[in-house]
């Protein structure tokens, strides 16, 4: 079961990945890149946004690889 802090904490993460990718989204069509580079910029960003929010969704629901634990922790 998901616990409310976790929600709204993968809610903010997710609205501030928003503003992010937003604001890069309009800084790549405020710059005036050639038209090739525009298009190609514009869909790495999206794929680049797509896989933060799936990994984002997938550390909410504890799945191993994307659980934002830090890493691996060594004890000594």
């Amino acid at each position: 079961m998901i616990s409310i802090e976790g929600a709204v904490m993968c809610i903010i993460y997710l609205i501030v990945g928003g503003l992010i990718f937003g604001l890069l989204w309009w800084l790549i069509g405020y710059c005036g890149l050639p038209a090739p580079f525009d298009k190609v910029a514009r869909v790495v960003l999206a794929i680049l946004a797509v896989l933060v929010v799936i990994s984002v969704l997938l550390g909410m629901i504890g799945h191993p690889i994307f659980y934002g634990g830090g890493g691996s922790t060594v004890v000594r």
